[in-house]
């Protein structure tokens, strides 16, 4: 779990599984929460709530583990909604 960078990253949708497979995790803001999409071992992918905490101070899961990236990215977990469903509207930020 990593920190959310200041500055907004610029990203097309195209460009979106590149760069999560090269970085592991980014942050979304969308409709006002703010979510951590990360792997898991480089073997599972997920989504995190960032506004709950576990007792090990860690983000909640708020999806399913599900083993590709293509299959997370059209996952329902945000009332019904997948990244690719919420994608145009969210904005994304660099784990730091």
């Amino acid at each position: 779990m990593g920190q959310k960078a200041a500055d907004a990253l610029a990203i097309s949708y195209e460009e979106f599984p590149t760069y999560l497979h090269a970085n592991h995790s980014v942050y979304m803001d969308v409709d006002g929460a703010v979510y951590y999409l990360t792997d898991a071992n480089d073997q599972y992918w997920r989504a995190q709530d960032t506004a709950q905490k576990n007792e090990k101070g860690h983000y909640v899961d708020c999806s399913e583990l599900v083993p590709t990236l293509a299959e997370f990215l059209e996952l329902p977990f945000a009332d019904g909604e997948s990244v690719a469903d919420m994608f145009e509207r969210a904005t994304f930020f660099a784990s730091e």
